[in-house]
C-alpha cells in the first residue's frame, strides 16, 4: 500500500503559544516539518500557494482578518482548502467564512488541539473528493463529446449509405428502388385522402445511336443533364428518378392531368434545347429527344401503384409507336391513348 505524503500545512497565527501548540499537535500526527508558520496576513501572502495543501488561519490578525486571508489566497488559487481557527464562536462569522469559500470553521475551545489533525485530514479528503469529482466530470464530458462525435460520424455514414442506396450514381436522382418506395407511399396517401397523383414516364429517343456514334461518355453526359433538368423542374414534393438505362420517371403528388402535361412539356422543351446545344458538333448529326407517357389517378383510376406506372408506360409505348418525340396521355381505351402534344 502506498503511504500518502504528509500534508503541507500553512499556519497563520499571531499568538506564539497557540501557534506552538497547534504545530505540536500537527507534528505529532503527521510528522515533523509539515507546518510552515507565519504571524500576519502580509507574510501569509508571500507563501507559495501551489506548494501548500491546506491553510489554517486565525480570524484576528495584526494586519487584517482571517477573511482577508481567505479572499486574497483564494484569488490566487481558487481550490485552496482554507480552515479558519478562531476563539470567536460567532455564527455570523462562521456563515460568512463558509459562504466566501472557507472549507471549515473551528473554534478554539475545549480539546480543539486534538481535533485539529482530524479537521485537516477531513478537509483534505473533501478537497481530494472535489478534485476527483471535477476529474470525473471532465472525463465524462470528454467521453460524452467523443460519443457525440462518433454518433455524428455514424449518422453521417448512415446518411451516406442511405443516399447511396436510394440514388442513381450517374445522374444523382432517385434510383428505381427509391422511386418504387416513394410511389407506394404516395399512392397510398392519394387513395386515403382522395388526392390526385400523376406519373410521367420518359424515354430518350436516339440514345442508342448517340452511344454508337459518339461513345458512352457522351451518352453518360446526356443522362446526367437529363437528371438535372428533371430535378430543376420538380417541386420539393415531387420525385424524379432513373427507371433504368435511358428511361426516367417523374412522380407528381397532388397533381392533375393538365398540370402534369405542363410539367412534361416544360421538361421536354428544356431537354430539346440542351441536347441540341450539346450535339451540334456531331458528324454525322445525332438527334436525341424525349418521348413521354402520362397517367393520373383521377383520370385512369388505377387500383395499385404498379398499375398507375404501367398505364404511364403504356402511354410512353404509344408515343414511341406514333413516331417518338411526343407526349401521350393514357386513356384506358382502345385504340391506344391520344396524343396531347407533339414536336418535330
Amino acid at each position: 500500500m502506498v503511504q500518502r505524503q504528509p500534508p503541507r500545512i500553512l499556519l497563520i497565527e499571531d499568538d506564539p503559544d497557540t501557534a506552538l501548540l497547534i504545530q505540536e499537535s500537527l507534528h505529532d500526527h503527521f510528522g515533523a516539518g509539515c507546518v510552515r508558520h507565519c504571524a500576519s496576513v502580509a507574510r501569509a501572502l508571500t507563501a507559495d500557494v501551489n506548494q501548500t495543501d491546506i491553510v489554517l488561519s486565525d480570524m484576528n490578525l495584526p494586519d487584517g482578518s482571517g477573511l482577508d486571508v481567505l479572499n486574497k489566497l483564494l484569488a490566487r488559487r481558487k481550490d485552496l482548502p482554507i480552515v479558519l481557527v478562531t476563539g470567536e464562536g460567532i455564527l455570523d462569522n462562521a456563515l460568512r467564512a463558509i459562504s466566501e469559500g472557507a472549507y471549515d470553521y473551528v473554534i478554539k475551545t475545549g480539546d480543539y488541539l486534538f481535533a485539529i489533525p482530524i479537521v485537516v485530514e477531513k478537509n483534505l479528503a473533501v478537497w481530494r473528493m472535489k478534485h476527483e469529482n471535477v476529474r470525473l466530470h471532465e472525463q465524462l464530458g470528454r467521453t460524452i463529446e467523443e460519443v457525440r462525435i462518433k454518433n455524428d460520424q455514424l449518422e453521417e455514414a448512415v446518411a451516406k449509405l442511405e443516399t447511396m442506396a436510394s440514388t442513381d450514381p450517374l445522374t444523382g436522382i432517385a434510383n428505381r428502388r427509391a422511386f418504387s418506395q416513394a410511389m407506394e407511399r404516395r399512392f397510398s396517401e392519394a387513395m386515403r385522402y382522395d388526392q390526385d397523383l400523376a406519373v410521367v414516364m420518359i424515354d430518350l429517343d436516339g440514345f442508342k445511336q448517340l452511344n454508337d456514334r459518339m461513345g458512352h461518355q457522351a451518352g453518360d453526359l446526356i443522362l446526367q443533364r437529363t437528371g438535372r433538368i428533371l430535378e430543376a423542374n420538380c417541386r420539393r414534393s415531387d420525385l424524379a428518378g432513373r427507371f433504368g438505362g435511358d428511361e426516367f420517371v417523374i412522380l407528381l403528388p397532388e397533381t392533375d392531368l393538365a398540370t402534369a402535361r405542363v410539367v412534361a412539356e416544360r421538361v421536354k422543351d428544356e431537354f430539346d434545347l440542351t441536347a441540341q446545344a450539346m450535339l451540334t458538333q456531331a458528324s454525322p448529326p445525332v438527334r436525341v429527344s424525349m418521348s413521354m407517357g402520362i397517367s393520373c389517378i383521377r383520370h385512369s383510376r388505377p387500383v395499385s401503384p404498379d398499375q398507375l406506372i404501367g398505364q404511364a408506360d403504356e402511354a410512353l409505348y404509344c408515343a414511341k409507336a406514333k413516331g417518338k418525340t411526343q407526349i401521350v396521355i393514357y386513356s384506358g381505351k382502345n385504340p391506344a391513348p391520344t396524343t396531347l402534344a407533339a414536336a418535330g
